[in-house]
């Protein structure tokens, strides 16, 4: 009879409860990795997650080598794999993290639930990152959440001896169609695994923190100005509560308090948002508001697919696409202007950006992904609607066009002044300096002005309805925080 500890978002051996408290029981331990058909076939997982997460998994079986053992990592429904490691070894319990993810991981877990019952096995679930289920209003998750995080650090200590030995490793791998770990390096991408998220967490606690306020908006200078750490931490590399430690240690020493104190309270917002869908899983396809329902917009292929590509004419929106598809990074003003360019000026359902924007963000994360998408959607009800406008953004914010630049080339050929809005070039203009718009960089897709305009009176119609008021503060009643919304 074994133990499973069954991992999932969760990549890591050091405070990992379900890990920890599986090694205190007197059955030895299997460790399992599953990479599931319904997720590789998902439209929000694409190649990069996948690699991501084999990078971390052989990190750990680098790892797990001092101990004589290795994750059994399989590619099969789950209740397929749990049914077939149950005949071959018996299972007495699961053990694993709580999952916030999508649908049809939700259901995965409701249909694994019968199935364990049934066999007689224990599922034990962990809270994971203080994120805590169940929860029908948020008055006392802060201080939870507060006091899950103030808890020490649960080490990994193992001996050989824990573990399911590896004659029967070997024998169960022949009941399952293996993976295999090795990937094609991406150096544009930030590469996965326990050894390169420390250093990233050194690097920016030691370095690059006090530049960490100042550069947050800069879509060039905060790829070293912020942490970089949010891949590791949505696919659990690290738990947040190492990542919170970390940053206070550092407290009494740092002179740039105010800057490390941003990126704590970006760390709990963090937490907030998961939370947040934790409580209203409906947020993957409904609008948190339901008085937004009303909203008609009429979907228009050419227009996303122009977006997609990073085709729109607007060279800061651009961009920040190509960017995204050629890194799978993008600083948080960027995302955002990424999607209220898409749902407020293209005048698009924020539905038809979901799965294609979780499938550029290496740090994709459900939690975070359809709230930050509804609120940058303005369809709340509860924030301040911002409609952002791309012009101004990249004169603030890419002043000398250095980013823009890096991800559209084409526009080099022309002067500086030129790079924000080239539609400004006149036809001589274009014929002096070799370039031609609508050929070698596309023209506006829209009228902004004119869409912006009826996006800020549509959506400020609903803003002060009636209804949206009262959806609205039941929305606050359910997830006000202490002191704040």
């Amino acid at each position: 009879m074994v133990n499973v500890v069954w991992f999932k978002r969760d990549l890591r051996l050091q405070d990992h409860a379900p890990l920890h408290l599986a090694l205190q029981k007197r059955q030895p331990v299997l460790l399992l990795y599953i990479f599931e058909p319904m997720l590789l076939n998902d439209s929000h997982y694409s190649e990069r997650h996948f690699r991501f997460i084999k990078e971390s998994l052989d990190g750990l079986q680098k790892q797990l080598e001092a101990y004589h053992t290795q994750i059994l990592i399989v590619e099969g429904k789950a209740e397929d794999v749990f049914k077939t490691i149950h005949q071959q070894l018996s299972i007495k319990s699961v053990f694993s993290h709580q999952e916030t993810g999508i649908q049809i991981t939700f259901n995965r877990d409701k249909s694994l639930k019968l199935l364990f019952k049934s066999l007689s096995i224990q599922w034990k679930e962990f809270v994971n990152n203080g994120v805590i289920r169940g929860l029908q209003n948020r008055k006392t998750w802060i201080n939870s959440w507060e006091n899950f995080m103030s808890q020490d650090l649960l080490p990994f200590s193992a001996s050989q001896g824990q573990f399911v030995n590896q004659n029967q490793i070997n024998s169960l791998k022949g009941q399952f169609n293996l993976v295999n770990l090795s990937t094609e390096r991406n150096l544009n991408f930030q590469k996965g695994g326990r050894p390169t998220a420390l250093r990233y967490l050194r690097g920016f606690l030691q370095d690059r923190y006090p530049n960490y306020q100042k550069n947050i908006s800069k879509p060039l200078l905060a790829r070293k100005s912020c942490s970089r750490l949010s891949p590791y931490i949505a696919w659990g590399v690290l738990s947040m509560r190492e990542v919170i430690r970390a940053s206070i240690e550092i407290e009494d020493k740092t002179n740039h308090k105010q800057a490390l104190s941003q990126f704590q309270s970006r760390l709990r917002w963090q937490a907030h948002f998961i939370q947040k869908f934790e409580m209203e899983y409906r947020a993957e396809f409904q609008n948190f508001n339901s008085a937004f329902n009303v909203l008609e917009k009429p979907y228009n292929k050419a227009l996303v697919d122009a977006w997609k590509k990073g085709e729109t004419g607007f060279p800061l929106v651009d961009a920040s696409m190509r960017c995204l598809i050629q890194t799978g990074y993008l600083n948080f003003r960027m995302r955002a202007l990424l999607v209220s360019f898409f749902t407020h000026l293209l005048w698009q359902t924020w539905q038809e950006a979901s799965s294609h924007l979780a499938s550029l963000f290496l740090d994709f994360e459900p939690g975070i992904h359809y709230p930050q998408l509804q609120m940058q959607a303005g369809t709340t009800g509860i924030h301040t609607l911002r409609i952002y406008n791309p012009v101004k953004n990249s004169y603030k914010h890419d002043p000398d066009g250095e980013f823009i630049l890096t991800y559209l080339p084409s526009l080099r050929a022309i002067p500086l002044e030129f790079v924000h809005e080239p539609w400004r070039l006149t036809a001589m203009e274009q014929s002096m300096y070799n370039f031609e718009l609508g050929k070698d960089y596309p023209r506006p897709i829209i009228e902004m002005d004119t869409t912006r305009q009826h996006a800020s009176d549509s959506i400020w119609k609903i803003i002060q309805s009636q209804r949206s008021k009262m959806e609205g503060k039941k929305i606050l009643k359910r997830h006000t925080l202490r002191g704040s919304h």
